[in-house]
């Protein structure tokens, strides 16, 4: 009882010292970083009970703005800037035009229908972020402010605290170590998907990850966000079973049963005293979060009863229970988060009866359901709105999201009508909406697909529909100070949606001629050229041309490949050597394209944060081998899942593979033959070798 009030103190006087912060000067930095100090500012915090707002003005040279939270002036700010067509913040340049902003006195209010705004997905933490140091952060939390997402998800240092837990219950420094996975490959184990791929952590790893969380919730709570911090989901390392022999484990598969972890039962008693620790050794460290994650049935089936079965769901319910009273034993006021993919992806596990189950024992006002991927439920699926199928979530907060990226691919792909109107218009007018808190997404990578990412982030701060033509309009003012092509450009290009837009060539070779980008090169081209048609050109400008110039190339390249396959397998090797010449010659393009223009897609720009952690030169090369195999052959065996178009990665991986593909289908190799020394090359690849 002492350990919990005193947690308690910790928490209030954690959450005093931040309210004590007006916020203001946090949101003033974030602005003066984007604008530069010779704009001159006035801003004040006011609380409104309507929700989320602002007020923003321009007037006499002067910008003025009060907030009803840190992140809504600095949102108010944003808007101004974009109302007057006066810049944009993306993760490929900035532009900002002081004298449009201050050239016409403008008197903006604006809100956001939704009290919390969502960002990140549990994989982005593997996908994306993994290596990134403080600075890195810092940008990403003043874009964060700047679009106005006020509840990141915060995962940083869940091992450090998780290794901490353990040795409290007994464990050993060597079999906690050898239970964790590498820094890119995380996200997975915690979700109980994986163990120990590309381990182990140490106490290096953790001592920085430690201080760079610190840094990053000290950002988010002084701009008055609430992070989603990580629980503790049910997954332990195997050998807990030689203290607790009498702990029910359960191994887990994923897969196809290519990988495994552990499942401690909500039955044990250690389940929630290792739940109840977690959240202590979190407090003592970073002080009372609100909001706690835990996943337990990330893409696997349940280890419960006959679904349908009466046991079934008394089994979900406990578990439910269990989850919640690990969280709120040590943190009494805090919230549980638990992550929605499962309710489209398994919707023929996860009927209505069963989350109605898991959920049926735990407070409305104590959890709060990600419902994550309702692009996926309109244009995959087709299995109508979650939040109808579920009754509103049975009265539970949720937030809606979606899913705009799989693996940090980054060829351009999405709906632009969805996005900008979609769901989010039907979930706010519902019948079905009941505790609908939050609006977010929920990327699995970022940096890419920036106008997506841009449309989504405005979408979350209006009730109103959007109107295509107007916000392409204005995103292109803002973006290049000009309309560099017509929209018509755009909504060619941002007509279709899959999860997985790859182009063939960024695959095996041999495993498929038909890649997943079905729009033709022309329709890449005719942007292109309209865009050519204007002078001095912008580096934002070149960073798109390119961008939308190795588009254009790969379905080029998909054609000159599949020509010289053809070819080969008919017999013509003098023609199919031509068009596997000019596949090469397109993809040396590419590679070069991105090198040049778009610095931030490029192997190296990835590559350069894995160096920035390790304390000694076997470290540092154990996180580059990391970084390498999370965007290639993942374990394998997820090849490719996470297919990139990087400079270097296009020709240092993507090209040598397919020339070595078909030097050895000249010397009439096998399938098998080809296979075994492709599967070779890519390890030696992954290895720095």
């Amino acid at each position: 009882m002492k350990k919990i009030f005193a947690l308690l103190w910790i928490c209030l006087a954690s959450t005093t010292m931040f309210a004590q912060k007006t916020g203001v000067k946090a949101a003033e930095d974030i602005i003066h970083r984007f604008a530069g100090d010779d704009v001159s500012l006035q801003l004040s915090l006011k609380k409104d009970k309507s929700g989320v707002t602002y007020a923003a003005v321009v007037k006499n040279d002067q910008v003025f703005i009060k907030g009803s939270t840190p992140v809504a002036l600095c949102r108010g700010f944003y808007d101004l800037v974009k109302a007057q067509g006066a810049g944009i913040d993306s993760w490929s340049g900035r532009r900002f035009d002081r004298a449009a902003l201050l050239a016409n006195n403008v008197d903006l209010v604006g809100g956001s229908p939704f009290a919390h705004h969502y960002y990140m997905n549990v994989v982005t933490y593997g996908y994306t972020t993994p290596y990134w140091d403080a600075a890195r952060w810092d940008e990403e939390i003043d874009r964060m402010a700047l679009h106005g997402i006020d509840m990141p998800l915060m995962l940083v240092a869940q091992e450090a605290i998780m290794k901490r837990t353990f040795k409290r219950i007994g464990l050993t420094d060597e079999e906690v170590d050898g239970y964790f996975a590498g820094p890119a490959h995380l996200p997975w184990m915690r979700m109980g998907n994986i163990s120990n791929l590309e381990g182990p952590l140490t106490d290096n790893w953790h001592k920085d990850q430690i201080a760079l969380a610190h840094h990053i919730l000290d950002r988010e709570r002084a701009l008055g966000m609430t992070p989603i911090c990580p629980a503790f989901a049910g997954f332990v390392p195997k050998a807990i079973q030689r203290l607790y022999p009498e702990a029910q484990v359960t191994e887990t598969s994923w897969c196809d049963g290519k990988f495994h972890n552990w499942m401690l039962s909500p039955d044990s008693p250690l389940f929630k005293q290792i739940g109840t620790i977690f959240i202590e050794e979190w407090q003592k460290e970073f002080g009372c979060c609100d909001y706690y994650i835990a996943d337990s049935f990330n893409e696997m089936d349940l280890p419960f009863a006959e679904k349908g079965s009466k046991e079934r769901h008394d089994q979900l319910a406990h578990y439910g229970r269990s989850v919640y009273e690990s969280i709120t034993a040590s943190a009494p006021k805090a919230v549980w988060v638990m992550q929605g993919w499962m309710f489209g992806y398994q919707r023929d596990i996860w009927d209505k009866a069963s989350l109605e189950a898991l959920v049926s024992e735990v407070p409305s006002e104590k959890m709060l359901l990600l419902d994550l991927a309702e692009d996926y439920n309109y244009t995959f699926w087709k299995i109508g709105n979650n939040w109808d199928f579920y009754d509103g979530f049975f009265g539970k907060q949720w937030v809606y999201s979606v899913i705009p990226n799989m693996g940090g691919k980054t060829a351009l792909t999405g709906i632009l009508d969805f996005y900008a109107n979609g769901g989010r218009v039907e979930a706010l007018n519902s019948k079905n909406r009941g505790n609908l808190t939050g609006y977010g997404m929920a990327p699995e990578g970022l940096e890419s697909n920036e106008l997506l990412f841009e449309l989504i982030w405005d979408a979350g701060w209006t009730s109103s529909t959007i109107d295509i033509d107007e916000w392409l309009t204005n995103y292109q003012q803002c973006r290049y100070g000009r309309r560099l092509v017509s929209n018509e450009r755009f909504k060619e290009i941002f007509s279709w949606f899959t999860d997985h837009p790859r182009f063939f060539w960024q695959l095996r070779p041999g495993l498929t001629q038909k890649g997943t980008v079905n729009k033709s090169a022309g329709v890449y081209s005719s942007w292109i050229r309209e865009a050519k048609k204007n002078d001095a050109l912008s580096d934002l400008e070149r960073a798109d041309l390119a961008e939308i110039n190795v588009m254009a190339l790969g379905r080029q390249t998909e054609f000159s490949w599949n020509k010289a396959d053809s070819l080969l397998t008919a017999g013509d090797t003098i023609v199919a050597c031509r068009y596997a010449d000019k596949a090469c010659e397109l993809m040396t393009q590419m590679d070069q394209e991105l090198t040049k223009n778009f610095p931030t897609r490029t192997l190296n720009h990835w590559i350069r944060y894995t160096r920035l952690h390790g304390g000694t030169p076997d470290e540092r090369k154990a996180h580059e081998r990391d970084a390498r195999r999370i965007i290639t052959i993942w374990g394998p065996p997820v090849d490719d899942y996470s297919a990139r178009l990087w400079g270097g990665l296009i020709g240092q991986y993507y090209l040598p593979r397919w020339k070595q593909w078909f030097a050895l289908r000249l010397k009439g190799k096998s399938k098998a033959e080809i296979d075994a020394f492709l599967t070779e090359w890519e390890e030696r690849w992954v290895q720095g070798k």
